[in-house]
Formats: C-alpha cells, sequence, structure tokens
C-alpha cells in the first residue's frame, strides 16, 4: 500500500512561507522607496497603508511601538524610504511589509547618517535619563544660542519678557546653518560655562529641512551638550523635527516659544499663586482664630471658672482618697516588704560564715567518730588476723620441734646447717643448737645409716 501524502492545513501552509521569507537575508531586513497610498492611522496607533510605485504596490504595517519615534506624519501620496521585513499574514495568506522606520524620500545619506550618529551616541549612554538634569524652577538667568537674526531668537525674548521681566536674559549669536554652524554652537556652549553667568540655557533655531537643521544632528554639538554643566533645554525646529540635540538635551521642547515658557515660571501665575496662597494662609488663621475665641468661650462657661471654690473642694476630696488610697498601698508594700526581709534572713542565715563552721565542725566530729570506730574495728580485726598467724608460725617454728627433742647442727662458723655426715670429718668443730641453749663438740667418728660396725662411724 502507497504511502499516503502529509494532509497540511492553510494555517500551518502560510506559516511556513511566513518562516521561509523572515529566515531570508534580503527580505529580514530591507529598505523599498515608494509612494504611500491608502494611509490609516488606526485608533490602536498602528498605522496601514500601501507602498505603491508606477509598476506594483505591497501592503504595509507600521506598528503603533515603531511609528511613534517617526520625525514627520506620514500623509496620502507622501513619497518615503522605508526599512522593515517581509513576512505573511496568517489570517489572509497575504505576504505584507513590517515597517520598522520610515523618512521621507530625498534625503536618504543624511538620513542614514543621523540614524548611525543616534545609534552610537545612544550605546554610550548620552540619551539616558538618569544623567539629564533638572531645569531650575527660579532661574537667577537665562542664556540663549540661536541666530541674532532668526525667529526664534525674537519669539525666546518676547516670551521671557513677557513670563518673568525680571529675569535677565543672555543671547550669544551663532550660525545655525551650514558648515560653519555646529562648531560655532559647540564653542558657544563652551563659553557659556566657563563664564558661568546663567542658571539655563535654550539652544535652538527655527523649523526647516533636514539640511537645514543638520548643525543640531552633528555629533559635536551633542558632545558640547552633554558636557554642559549648565541645564539646557533644546529647542531645535517644530513639533515633528527631532534632533541628536535633543535627545543628548536635558529638556527638549516641541518650539523656541515653548522653550522659554519651559524656562521661567510666569510671574502672572506666580503672583496668582502667591494670593492663592495669602487667601489660604488668611483663611486658616481665622478659622484658628475663631477655633481659639470658641475654646476661650468655652472655657469661661466651665464650672472651674463660675464655681472655682467647689472644683477645688471636689480636689481637695478626690486628693484625700488618694493619700488613703497611698497609705494603704504604702502599709501594704512596707508589709510584704517586711516578709520577703524575713524570708530573706533566713535564707541568709542559713549561709552564715559561723552557721557554716558549726555545721561543718558537727559534721567533723561525726566524721572522727566513725573514723575511730573503723580504725578500731580494722585494728580488732587486724589483731585477731595477728594471732592467728603467730600460732601457725609458732607451730612451724623450729624451737618448737627442739622442746620435742630435736636438735640442729651448725658447722663450726655457724653459717651452714649440716644435714649429712658427708658434710662434716671427723676432727671438725660442730655447733648443736638444743631446745635450751648451744653445744660444741668435736667429731671422733661418723656413721652412716648402711653400717654394720663401727669403721666409718663418727664418735663426739
Amino acid at each position: 500500500m502507497a504511502n499516503q501524502p502529509r494532509i497540511y492545513t492553510i494555517k500551518e501552509i502560510n506559516r511556513y512561507i511566513g518562516m521561509k521569507l523572515e529566515s531570508d537575508s534580503l527580505l529580514g531586513d530591507v529598505w523599498l522607496r515608494g509612494e504611500i497610498s491608502n494611509f490609516t492611522h488606526h485608533s490602536s496607533g498602528h498605522m496601514y497603508f500601501t507602498l505603491k510605485d508606477k509598476d506594483s504596490r505591497l501592503k504595509c504595517i507600521m506598528f503603533a511601538s515603531h511609528n511613534q519615534r517617526l520625525p514627520f506624519l506620514p500623509r496620502e501620496g507622501t513619497k518615503v524610504m522605508a526599512r522593515g521585513n517581509v513576512s505573511v499574514y496568517e489570517r489572509d495568506g497575504n505576504y505584507q511589509f513590517y515597517v520598522t522606520t520610515m523618512q521621507p524620500d530625498g534625503i536618504g545619506s543624511l538620513y542614514l547618517a543621523y540614524e548611525q550618529l543616534k545609534q552610537k551616541l545612544e550605546s554610550e549612554g548620552l540619551f539616558a535619563e538618569t544623567r539629564k538634569r533638572p531645569i531650575p524652577r527660579f532661574p537667577k538667568a537665562i542664556g540663549v544660542i540661536t541666530s541674532p537674526t532668526g525667529a526664534a531668537v525674537r519669539d525666546i525674548v518676547i516670551t521671557l519678557q513677557r513670563r518673568h521681566p525680571s529675569v535677565p536674559v543672555y543671547i550669544l549669536p551663532v550660525l545655525v546653518q551650514g558648515a560653519q554652524a555646529a562648531p560655532s554652537i559647540a564653542k558657544a556652549i563652551e563659553s557659556m560655562n566657563r563664564f558661568a553667568e546663567v542658571d539655563v540655557l535654550i539652544v535652538g533655531r527655527g523649523g526647516g529641512s533636514l539640511e537645514e537643521l543638520w548643525a543640531f544632528n552633528e555629533e559635536a554639538v551633542a558632545r558640547s551638550i552633554a558636557a554642559s554643566l549648565i541645564p539646557i533645554i533644546s529647542a531645535v525646529g517644530h513639533e515633528t523635527d527631532f534632533t541628536i540635540a535633543d535627545f543628548v538635551a536635558d529638556l527638549r521642547a516641541a518650539t523656541p516659544t515653548a522653550a522659554a515658557e519651559l524656562a521661567v515660571p510666569h510671574a502672572a501665575e506666580l503672583r496668582q499663586q502667591l494670593d492663592r496662597q495669602r487667601q489660604r494662609l488668611e483663611q486658616a488663621l481665622r478659622m484658628m482664630l475663631q477655633g481659639r475665641k470658641e475654646r476661650l468661650q468655652r472655657a469661661r462657661r466651665s464650672p472651674f471658672f463660675v464655681h472655682p471654690r467647689k472644683y477645688l473642694l471636689d480636689q481637695a476630696q478626690r486628693l484625700d482618697r488618694l493619700r488613703e488610697r497611698l497609705a494603704q498601698r504604702t502599709e501594704r508594700t512596707a508589709e510584704r516588704g517586711r516578709a520577703r526581709l524575713l524570708q530573706l534572713n533566713s535564707a541568709l542565715m542559713g549561709h552564715h560564715p559561723g552557721e557554716q563552721a558549726a555545721f561543718a565542725a558537727n559534721r567533723l566530729n561525726a566524721g572522727v567518730k566513725r573514723l575511730e570506730q573503723a580504725m578500731q574495728g580494722a585494728v580488732k580485726v587486724r589483731r585477731l588476723q595477728l594471732h592467728g598467724t603467730m600460732r601457725q608460725l609458732d607451730a612451724l617454728s623450729p624451737l618448737k620441734v627442739m622442746s620435742r627433742g630435736y636438735s640442729l647442727v651448725y658447722d663450726e662458723e655457724e653459717k651452714r646447717l649440716i644435714k649429712s655426715i658427708a658434710q662434716v670429718q671427723p676432727g671438725d668443730v660442730i655447733k648443736i643448737m638444743v631446745a635450751d641453749g648451744q653445744l660444741d663438740c668435736h667429731v671422733w667418728s661418723m656413721k652412716g645409716d648402711g653400717s654394720d660396725g663401727d669403721d666409718g662411724g663418727a664418735k663426739l
């Protein structure tokens, strides 16, 4: 039986095609040029549109997470260059272009340079929120770095004078367009920091094309802003214009006028706030005074002031009761203390050195008596043992044997006990020990136990 072919679902085949497209090195990251048509900015924030040229068209989508960073607002008929990847929308089986970055067509090289520098500085941490310094709420002086002939400086000065005319403004004119603009702006920022006469710097210019705003995308300007010890407000172009200076600055303003509004508080608003605070303070004081008056009236109506003698008598009566309770409690406390003292005294007497010495003496006497009794018993036992041993020794004593007629024979020097006739010769002097003394004798002859005659016998 032949193998049955595998049957795929539509979703599986669409997913497979999507994986193939996404794994393609060209389609995974590609730039496209075209004209926007059928543009829809959905309420979810996503953008749906079609990119077309004279020969073909391609459906596109740009999610809100990407289009929020667009420096311009796409419109119907806008020619753009878009970057993204091609994949398949599984539900409909249509392939479409997922856009991540988009820029107006015609400035591609500048925009790519802008993106490269932006990524470089961001990787170095120059855009980090943690390094941005707060703008002083009440600056003593404002510095403005911009073109002296543009509308931006006029808008900034007019706004600052309108909002807070007492704050001095120092304007340092610079070039804001052209090849020498970036060095001019960077040098001005460094000069303002060196003089240290202002608390806030506004750096910017009016709106324009990418080429006209390019000085604020230069690395030298970005690093000067980052190195500034004075907080900087960036005010470059219009609300939709974003430059590298905007990302590095401590605060971005949508327009030069907005920068001036962020730099100083409005004097009229401050006066209004002061008036409101004064009113609140006066109201609080009036309420406090009213409360104190009411307390004073209640105090005047209180029985203490109306009938002070009665209050004093009540307090005297209460004092008597407290005095009685104190006396009773003192007596009970003293009684418990005395009982405790007797208990401790009894316990202490048990530990008195004299008592302990008497107790030790009694124990010593009792021990001595027990020792004497033990010694007497031990002596009696040893005496009985000694008598028994002496009787045994007496029974075995040679003197006891000699008292029955036996004697001991020694040589002349009494060093050797004579036990055999072989130990003596005729003529030898021997000593005989008897029960009651000693005999000195000469050997005349000897006779052994096996002899029948006198030959060989011994005579004394």
